[in-house]
């Protein structure tokens, strides 16, 4: 009873979770613009979709917000709604 069973495969790294902080709560001189294409194009796949906010960090509220500015965008024809890969 000395060998204990291990939880994980030998040679495999932990995985720890850092946790995140919503960059617009933060820093409180960055605005979400349905215009501001570089910025919305940090929260979207190369296939067109709208990053999770586990994977922003963004808080609830101002991942509403990105939402409805990458929809007011697509819908101008600022961001497209498909990525480069479907074209």
């Amino acid at each position: 009873m000395t060998d204990r069973p291990r939880s994980r495969p030998q040679g495999r790294r932990q995985y720890y979770s850092r946790p995140r902080v919503c960059q617009f709560c933060t820093d409180h001189t960055v605005k979400i613009d349905y215009k501001q294409v570089e910025t919305l194009r940090r929260f979207i796949t190369p296939d067109g979709k709208i990053r999770p906010r586990r994977q922003t960090g963004t808080c609830a509220k101002h991942q509403r917000a990105l939402a409805k500015a990458v929809k007011r965008s697509r819908h101008i024809a600022l961001l497209p709604f498909t990525g480069e890969i479907l074209r």
